[in-house]
């Protein structure tokens, strides 16, 4: 019988889930390897076949290559085309500030050096008229730069070339004549839309990329192919839908935030089949803490993100500090605080956690490895939480007096606290920052975490969602089966999406309907191409229609979805203004000017049989009977310790939930009871 496998790479481990075509499903997790991320899949994957031998149908990858070359400023050596007198847009980009009263702060450094940024003489109107031909003799010392400087990929992005794509077209035939094995990427087909330090930003991300993505995914198709499967390969998009492993080679930028993505995207599956309306995912790993948001089984997207800006926590106003990537991206709020995050004083004695993190190597103190510095995990496990044991089924065993002793030398003496009192205050302190990730993608956008479940997991997610709700006010956390490899489930669970987007700038009561529908029928017919060569009947695809709007004068728009069948302009402003409040808490008043400023078709491809299982039944381990546990108020506590297989009934906290991925702590106060799909349900008594 065939199965399917999910792999989803954190800064930790690695995991890996499987699921047969009778529903059977299996789980490894493995040290993750940053040297070089394809051994720990190879490695991952010869253990999990063993336990789940026979034929595999898909293999499905969520990867943080992408970003993490532009974070290490690793990326291929890479030029600019643009048009003449536009070569500083990396420079000036949209004088957004990260930090309002830092005259320090410096802007990120370009990802092509000036030197690099190439002119040529054409110009274009907004319109798409030309001002200035394209004068193909002011390519030709550019041509002879590249080859001089040894520049391995190229992203040419002329002015207005979203609106008439000829003179890009042109270049990029010129150049690709000249430099066969040049790897070209070009605006007009990575994002044809206004504004231009976007437009170019975004292009040059994906041709900065695209050298390195591409090496990635080749020896990791090559290193399945030696392994026996010959399943396709497919990746995570941003935006949470499946692409092709030729699609990501070529157009990088829309799997730069692949890993994040998957978790959400399991979380909007589950929310459809418990018809949960309003769900909070809460994805707390090695480390970072990453919070999203579904609302009626559809996970909550934005139209562009930061790549390389640092963790993200607070206001979303305070931006600037990465490099701006335009493509649809599901919208997540996220903190640099997870197991691994190293928990430490500052110089004035205040205490820290993260976003330093031990990562996978040296890793947290007790694991063993080298690492001398007290993180996240050390202190859950002195306070009790983990089992000594061993994580992942105790194939991993943990030094609890390491973790003591680090975190007294470090923490209670110099604070003059208990081990104890110093641990749990570290857990406070990183729960603070956890909680404003949530309030990031609910507070933020309009909406009141009280009215939301949260769904919480991760390997370090479970450990903290009944404190943080209880803080929130939120009524009921939702534990998913395999929660420590939630993300790699999310995969599995996913559909292919493809995102089409035009610009059109006009204001809605002088707007022509025809025009509106015309390009709303024209994305759509892109988007069924792509679909039927992906292998998706008519019958399987679905598309969801947007517009982009905004009240004249504002600088930024918001998506606005739309009905099917014919729109008119009326019927979008009318829907921008009931976003707008819902996302604002105001509207105008009425006759107040609303402007288009473009239109988006998603297509999705749906798969023949339901993806999701109909139940995945817990996974019985040997466990102790019970354990100490450290509580603030009452110290040390005799706490029953059982496995998801165990939980039978209702039980009252405080209790220890320990699985092979993950550990549920149960508060007192807090009830448990697992439901009919196999989720661990806690509520305030």
């Amino acid at each position: 019988m065939s199965v399917r496998i999910g792999i989803d790479i954190g800064g930790t481990f690695t995991d890996l889930v499987a699921i047969s075509g009778d529903g059977a499903v299996t789980t490894h997790k493995t040290a993750s390897t940053p040297h070089d991320y394809g051994d720990g899949i190879i490695a991952g994957l010869r253990t999990l076949l063993a336990d789940r031998p026979g034929p595999v149908a898909d293999v499905l990858h969520a990867t943080t290559v992408g970003s993490n070359t532009v974070l290490e400023r690793k990326g291929a050596k890479t030029a600019l085309i643009t048009t003449r007198g536009f070569r500083d847009i990396l420079e000036i980009r949209d004088l957004r500030m990260p930090v309002l009263y830092d005259i320090g702060w410096t802007k990120p450094r370009a990802l092509v050096e000036r030197r690099l940024r190439l002119e040529v003489t054409e110009k274009l109107r907004p319109d798409g008229s030309v001002t200035v031909p394209l004068d193909a003799a002011s390519l030709e010392p550019v041509i002879a730069t590249l080859r001089a400087e040894n520049v391995v990929s190229v992203a040419i992005c002329l002015l207005h070339s979203y609106a008439n794509p000829a003179h890009e077209r042109a270049v990029a035939a010129m150049v690709r004549d000249a430099m066969p094995d040049m790897a070209i990427s070009v605006s007009s087909e990575i994002l044809p839309e206004i504004k231009e330090y976007p437009r170019t930003s975004t292009t040059v991300i994906n041709a900065y990329v695209q050298p390195v993505v591409r090496a990635y995914i080749t020896a990791l198709d090559a290193r399945l192919r030696a392994l026996g499967i010959e399943a396709p390969l497919q990746l995570m998009q941003s935006n949470g839908g499946l692409a092709s492993a030729s699609f990501a080679a070529e157009s990088p930028a829309h799997i730069i935030e692949s890993g994040p993505a998957a978790g959400v995207v399991g979380g909007a599956a589950l929310a459809r089949r418990l018809d949960e309306p309003r769900i909070i995912t809460f994805d707390m790993g090695g480390t970072t803490a990453k919070a999203g948001l579904v609302e009626n089984g559809e996970v909550l997207r934005t139209e562009a993100i930061e790549v390389g800006g640092g963790v993200m926590a607070g206001s979303r106003l305070l931006v600037g500090a990465g490099y701006m990537l335009k493509l649809p991206a599901i919208d997540l709020a996220e903190v640099g605080a997870g197991g691994g995050s190293i928990c430490r004083l500052d110089s004035a004695g205040a205490p820290k956690v993260g976003p330093e993190s031990a990562g996978a190597v040296p890793g947290p103190v007790c694991y063993g490895r080298g690492g001398i510095a007290p993180t996240i995990t050390d202190c859950n496990l002195v306070l009790g939480y983990l089992d000594p044991g061993g994580l992942t089924g105790g194939t991993m065993r943990l030094d609890l007096e390491a973790a003591r002793a680090a975190i007294q030398r470090d923490l209670a003496i110099p604070l003059g606290l208990s081990i104890e009192e110093a641990a749990h205050g570290m857990l406070r302190l990183a729960s603070a920052t956890m909680m404003r990730a949530i309030r990031a993608v609910s507070v933020e956008r309009g909406r009141d975490p009280r009215q939301f479940a949260m769904l919480a997991f991760g390997g370090n997610g479970p450990l903290f969602a009944a404190g943080i709700a209880a803080e929130l006010g939120i009524a009921r956390v939702i534990i998913p089966p395999l929660p420590g490899v939630f993300s790699a489930f999310g995969l599995l669970v996913a559909d292919a999406e493809h995102h089409a987007r035009q610009s059109i700038r006009v204001r809605l009561d002088a707007a022509d309907p025809d025009r509106i529908n015309r390009i709303i029928a024209e994305l759509t017919e892109a988007g069924t191409q792509r679909l039927t060569h992906d292998g998706f009947a008519p019958g399987r695809q679905v598309f969801q229609r947007s517009a982009f709007a905004r009240y004249a004068g504002q600088s930024s728009e918001i998506e606005v979805a739309l009905p099917d069948g014919s729109v008119t302009p009326a019927t979008i402003a009318a829907l921008f203004g009931d976003e707008h409040e819902k996302t604002y808490g105001f509207r105008a008043p009425e006759g107040e000017a609303v402007e288009l400023i473009g239109l988006s078709v998603m297509g999705r491809g749906l798969p023949e049989q339901p993806r999701l299982p109909q139940r995945i039944p817990p996974f019985a381990q040997s466990v102790p009977a019970n354990r100490r546990a450290w509580f603030p108020n009452e110290g040390w506590v005799d706490t029953p310790v059982v496995d998801r297989a165990e939980l039978v009934g209702t039980v009252t906290g405080p209790l220890i939930v320990q699985e092979y991925d993950a550990t549920c702590l149960v508060p007192r106060g807090m009830t448990a009871q697992v439901d009919s799909f196999g989720n661990i349900r806690l509520e305030r008594g």
